[in-house]
């Protein structure tokens, strides 16, 4: 688990059991011995793809260091129905405090893997690449977009700040395509930013332009159709990275990928997801 995500996970757990427990779990403190011992595990109830596994043991290993983790089935893998994520064992209470949080997490992230998986598949065989967008939970998009990772998906930018990414409105307040690119150039040699220039075209006439300015490393079609796509790659010519956007959908997405796209970003893999069914059951040991 790299350095950063860690981090942002250590922090998340902290405020998630804030909300969630306080002052503590009165029901398990009033109904279980303290140093009662138990074991969960994690059962699959529906086919898809698993994620969010290494979270959970994070999670458990935070609330109590002393619980044993045993890791059956990794993050990625295809899982159906009545099978068995992981076991978890140590005193009750620490199990049930987690249980929530891991469920909530874990069930989020395999939606949003095995949606990602589904779009990564239908577009296999071509170049193409499916990119998630910002249309994530505000404060759960590090564990989102790890999510499309491990559904074999490419994420974005992480936020505002690691691209300049010019879309319609920027260009209708800057007062033109040229205008905010050239503004957008200016600024990120005047900060020294080492980040990339993206510009979201309406039109053939909005991409001409685009092709006619040198600052610019990427270029996204928004809302064409495939068949403008191709004609919009050719016109490209490798000179620039191509995106395309906007309502694609499973039953679409390939005729993009088969257009000659580099990337098509789908917000769908995060904003419009169902949990995977899963349940952590519980027995005495």
């Amino acid at each position: 688990m790299e350095r950063e995500f860690k981090d942002k996970l250590v922090h998340f757990v902290q405020e998630a059991l804030e909300e969630d427990v306080k002052e503590g779990d009165h029901t398990s403190l009033s109904t279980i011995k303290e140093e009662q011992l138990g074991e969960a595990q994690l059962l699959v109830k529906e086919d898809g793809i698993l994620a969010g596994v290494e979270v959970a043991k994070e999670i458990f290993t935070q609330i109590d260091s002393e619980l044993a983790f045993e890791l059956l089935i990794s993050d990625g893998t295809a899982v159906k129905y009545g099978d068995i994520a992981f076991r978890v064992r140590g005193k009750i209470h620490t199990i049930l405090k987690g249980e929530r949080l891991v469920l909530n997490i874990m069930q989020r992230m395999s939606a949003i893997a095995t949606q990602t998986a589904q779009y990564v598949k239908a577009i296999s065989g071509t170049k193409a690449k499916v990119l998630d967008t910002r249309k994530t939970t505000p404060l759960l998009r590090f564990l989102e977009k790890k999510a499309v990772e491990i559904g074999g998906g490419v994420n974005h930018r992480f936020g505002l700040y690691d691209m300049i990414l010019i879309k319609d409105n920027h260009v209708d307040y800057a007062g033109g395509i040229s205008s905010a690119v050239n503004a957008a150039f200016a600024y990120k040699k005047e900060k020294q930013l080492d980040i990339a220039i993206e510009v979201e075209v309406r039109n053939f006439d909005e991409l001409r332009e685009v092709l006619s300015l040198e600052a610019v490393d990427r270029v996204m079609f928004d809302n064409f159709t495939p068949a403008q796509v191709q004609e919009a790659v050719d016109l490209v010519g490798g000179r620039l990275v191509t995106e395309a956007s906007g309502g694609i959908t499973l039953k679409t997405i390939a005729d993009y990928a088969n257009a000659g796209v580099d990337y098509i970003s789908v917000g769908a893999l995060t904003h419009s997801v169902k949990s995977l069914d899963l349940s952590l059951k519980a027995k005495l040991i």
